[in-house]
């Protein structure tokens, strides 16, 4: 049967489908708008099943405040070709209205919202067909209450941030998510770091400080011998620098024993209290650059002070409540 024009441009308007796949599944429906519906909904599911193990490393991230509720979402694809284009961020932008007007608290109660008669999921999966490429929904996060900045950085719409004040203060809030999205703290303050976090740290702390301490007395041993270190500081190098005549077989026979001696030697005997102490120190410098109150703030007037120290300079009563940070770009 004939399609007409009208109808095409109906159902593109119901599905954000093109034009070419409307036509065509309007034709196989036999002019049936349900049906229709369905077999698009059903080329989506089929290109997301298909390519259901590619990664998601482009999209759109939105943000987004009112009365009292703010909110960032995003809408992840594979290429920044999709994710630039209009109705994929107008999809983004759609699904974000409806979580804010609904206060939705988490990602699944923003799947199952009701996206032009469908579900906000089932919007992803058809646009998914539209595109061919993965879609996922993700980051979605919330704020409540008075008193929150929102910040779209550069309006790339890949890196979005929120920031929540004690009291009315919108130019310091919007400066301090600028803040956050500039130096991507983990954590508000010390006390609200995650215990995980800070016990990896030092963990990796430990064995850093390890590390450094047996390299620094086997540079010892190995000046001693007269053996210039950076010569022989890997095993690609020593290959390397006796096929440029810099080292004779010998020299990288005793290199290589020698270095392996006194790794052994010092590994047995190193300072714990010593190695522990450094490694404590090590956090506390993580701490200072990964607490928003703790870092330097970015954007005062050169005086290098901490956030917590401009906020004062602005309000004594100031103080930041929450914050949130989400982004697509790699870091």
């Amino acid at each position: 049967m004939a399609i007409s024009i009208d109808d095409i441009k109906k159902l593109r308007a119901m599905t954000g489908a093109g034009l070419a796949d409307v036509k065509k599944a309007l034709t196989e429906a036999e002019g049936d708008f349900d049906k229709a519906k369905e077999l698009l909904r059903e080329r989506g599911l089929a290109i997301a099943a298909k390519r259901s193990d590619r990664e998601t490393s482009n999209g759109c991230v939105l943000v987004k405040a009112v009365d009292g509720f703010a909110a960032m979402i995003a809408l992840k694809c594979e290429t920044d070709f999709v994710a630039n284009g209009a109705d994929f961020i107008a999809l983004t932008q759609s699904i974000l209205d409806a979580a804010i007007a609904n206060k939705c608290k988490d990602i699944e109660a923003v799947k199952a919202l009701n996206i032009n008669g469908q579900t906000a999921q089932e919007a992803v999966t058809q646009r998914s067909g539209i595109t061919g490429e993965k879609m996922e929904l993700d980051g979605y996060l919330v704020l409540e209450g008075e008193n929150i900045e929102v910040y779209n950085h550069m309006g790339k719409n890949t890196l979005c941030t929120m920031v929540q004040l004690n009291k009315n203060a919108a130019e310091v809030g919007h400066k301090l998510a600028m803040q956050v999205a500039a130096m991507k703290p983990v954590a508000l303050n010390a006390e609200s770091v995650d215990q995980k976090i800070l016990d990896e740290e030092y963990k990796t702390a430990v064995e850093k400080t390890k590390l450094e301490q047996v390299e620094k007395y086997v540079e010892v041993v190995l000046k001693k011998a007269g053996i210039n270190p950076n010569l022989v500081d890997s095993e690609d190098h020593i290959e390397s620098n006796m096929a440029k005549g810099w080292l004779t077989q010998e020299q990288a026979d005793e290199a290589r024993k020698l270095k392996e001696s006194a790794a052994a030697e010092k590994a047995a005997s190193l300072n714990q209290n010593m190695i522990e102490n450094i490694a404590k120190g090590r956090v506390q410098k993580f701490l200072k650059e990964n607490c928003l109150v703790d870092q330097e703030f970015q954007f005062g007037d050169g005086d290098k002070a901490t956030v917590s120290q401009w906020l004062a300079q602005q309000d004594k009563e100031l103080k930041i409540v929450d914050f949130k940070r989400f982004t697509l770009v790699a870091e």
